[in-house]
């Protein structure tokens, strides 16, 4: 059974650098509860990444799973450009 919250919006295709490590995960749902872009769903009792070009590579899974089972490079891709648009004068710019 897989479950999935979130929404499809996808950003560049194969680019993030997104990462689980099945065999640390034990299937508390932190990363789901965090993430803001619906990445994450469960089978077997265990995350999945579902939506894996969804990621905006925020970080927000790793950083919030106590079991060291996520692994994001933050700060790059689209999460950059977001982040960057955002505290400049020109806040329409975003990647893509």
């Amino acid at each position: 059974m897989t479950e999935r919250a979130g929404s499809k919006l996808v950003y560049l295709a194969d680019v993030v650098t997104l990462r689980l490590d099945p065999e640390k995960c034990t299937g508390c749902r932190m990363c789901a509860t965090v993430c803001p872009r619906g990445v994450w769903a469960f089978a077997d009792k265990k995350a999945v990444i579902s939506e894996r070009d969804a990621c905006i590579e925020c970080g927000a899974c790793a950083r919030n799973c106590a079991d060291g089972a996520i692994s994001v490079q933050t700060g790059v891709g689209c999460a950059n450009a977001i982040i960057n648009s955002y505290f400049s004068k020109n806040k329409g710019v975003c990647c893509g």
